[in-house]
Order: structure tokens, then sequence, then C-alpha cells
């Protein structure tokens, strides 16, 4: 499915699309991406064993957690998983690039993703964090969801692998994305 242009006027859509396709393919596991916890609690009751990736603590300002407290409570009071950690694709790097200009391996990884849609840049980004935290088992396929800036718009069926190992990672499918970019 494609959406005409990015957004958080498809997070809805999004989250069912996503949800859906994990149950067509018998998958167990979901990664999305939610920075507030509000497209998180978005997801409809479905079973699926969900991990919710975060900005790192300080992205929004310095010691600032993005996720008010009342919504991680309310995540993991529903079994959800939460994982605050630094940006598989920024980190360090983006700190060299803020220090001292120039491009960084991992930015060009990142902005190579970004052709497909800043969605599915995330979606990649936080299945493989997730599978780093083990928050999800290895060698199992995952349905990874992301988006730009707010909401969510894209989602992918992905085989992650470890950072270590980041270019054995597989897109399976792409389940929907907004078109324009």
């Amino acid at each position: 499915m494609f959406w005409e242009k990015p957004g958080p006027q498809n997070t809805d859509a999004t989250l069912q699309a996503a949800v859906k396709r994990a149950g067509e393919l018998g998958l167990r596991h979901l990664v999305v991406a939610s920075c507030s916890g509000s497209t998180a609690l978005k997801l409809p009751d479905s079973g699926l064993d969900i991990v919710c990736v975060t900005h790192h603590v300080g992205f929004a300002g310095p010691g600032q957690d993005e996720m008010p407290e009342q919504n991680r409570q309310l995540l993991l009071k529903r079994g959800v998983k939460i994982l605050t950690t630094t940006h598989l694709l920024a980190g360090v790097d983006r700190s060299l690039r803020k220090q001292f200009g120039g491009v960084y391996p991992a930015e060009i990884i990142a902005q190579t993703l970004r052709t497909l849609g800043q969605g599915v840049k995330v979606a990649v980004e936080i299945a493989c964090m997730a599978k780093d935290a083990g928050l999800i088992p290895h060698g199992v396929e995952v349905v990874s969801v992301g988006g730009s800036a707010q909401g969510a718009d894209a989602a992918i069926v992905v085989a992650p692998a470890h950072s270590n190992n980041f270019f054995s990672t597989e897109i399976r499918e792409i389940i929907c994305m907004p078109r324009l970019k």
C-alpha cells in the first residue's frame, strides 16, 4: 500500500496494515517507533509481542525524555517492552558531524535507506536496535513500523541483524509507505 504523502494522518491505517500482515504471516513480534508512546498506544490488542523504541534521552534537549511517565506506565501495563537508547544510525557519528562537519558512515547508510522514505529507514533501524537489546529473538522475521517525525507511515517485514553484522539485515516486504518522500 502507498500513502500519498508522509505524516501522522497515516498512523491508524499503517498500524492496522502492520498487525494484519503479521497475522497473515504468523509473525509474533512487532517493533514500533514511538517517542512519546502515543503511536504505540494506538496499536490494537493483537496478541503480538510489541517492542516500542523511543528517541534516546537527550534527543530533544539535555536530560529530556520525550515519553511522559504516564504513557510509559500504560505501555508497560499492556506488556509492551520499551527501548530507550542511542540510535543505531546516529550516535557518535552525529556527534562527529556536529563537532567537525563532514559525513560519516552511519549517516551515509541512513541517507541511503531514506531513499525509501524516513519511515522505512526508522523501521529498519529500530528492528536492529531491538535485536541488539535482546528484545526480539534471533533468527525471526518481525514487522517493524516507523514514521516521518510524528505518527507512523511505513511498515515492513524485516529479518534484522545485530548492528555488528548490519549488512545481513533483509527487508523482506514493504507493507506500506508514502509515495512522496
